[in-house]
């Protein structure tokens, strides 16, 4: 398949590269300024592209089965500080890209699109999200030791899912565990709609490998057209 991935320099859209090349599939990698990227592997096309921009994103869709977007603000692999600064100082970035993005899809009606998105808005139990919770957000915020004010970020993430749920376009959000590392790819998780999916001591964890391989099995396999879905061990 041809697969188009924004933020491919990223902790997990890199991984996502690595993880759709690995099984075949041919990639175009998308990032603010492909022009400073140096690429040695087969099968691999880098672009330039401003996901705010619909027609910045419309010009990569040609071609394109499946385009994946893991866009942040700002470049949380090199800086993940600075990226929780600027989605701090904007929280309302991923819904504009979210709106970006289904506009671009307006002239590629069967491209799909899967959205990389937050753990926020999921719930913890049933009824329960804990982007709707101040006390529930800032303690976990706590947790993974965030500051407080990265709760509007949350509530942003929050705010892009809306919007996909007003679209009749092909989408799939994608909610990753609350915990999620670079650590081993194992294959081995559990998959989840709207609820966090919890292990043994009540953790919602993942590493970015396997965070990979779900998505890739979703563009294989597609399981959530117009859903969310999450993962955790």
């Amino acid at each position: 398949m041809h697969i188009g991935i924004i933020g491919a320099t990223g902790g997990i859209g890199s991984r996502v590269v690595t993880e759709a090349l690995h099984r075949g599939h041919h990639v175009t990698a998308l990032t603010r300024d492909a022009g400073r990227i140096s690429e040695e592997r087969d099968n691999i096309v880098w672009k330039s592209v401003d996901v705010l921009d619909a027609e910045s994103i419309a010009a990569v869709l040609p071609g394109l089965d499946v385009l994946i977007s893991g866009y942040q603000p700002g470049n949380a692999a090199n800086d993940f500080a600075d990226t929780v600064s600027r989605s701090i100082a904007d929280p309302t970035v991923y819904a504009t890209a979210a709106r970006a993005l289904l506009k671009a899809l307006e002239s590629h009606l069967r491209t799909r699109l899967i959205v990389i998105g937050g753990a926020g808005s999921l719930e913890i139990e049933p009824g329960l999200v804990r982007a709707d919770s101040d006390e529930l957000l800032h303690e976990s915020l706590d947790q993974l030791g965030l500051p407080g004010g990265y709760a509007a970020a949350v509530r942003g993430h929050r705010d892009a899912l809306n919007v996909l749920r007003t679209s009749n376009r092909l989408w799939t959000y994608f909610s990753p565990a609350e915990e999620i590392a670079p650590g081993r790819r194992t294959g081995r998780f559990r998959i989840g709609g709207d609820q966090a999916v919890l292990d043994a001591d009540g953790r919602s964890r993942i590493s970015s490998e396997d965070a990979a391989v779900a998505l890739i099995d979703e563009v294989e396999l597609p399981r959530f057209v117009q859903r969310r879905f999450t993962i955790g061990y």
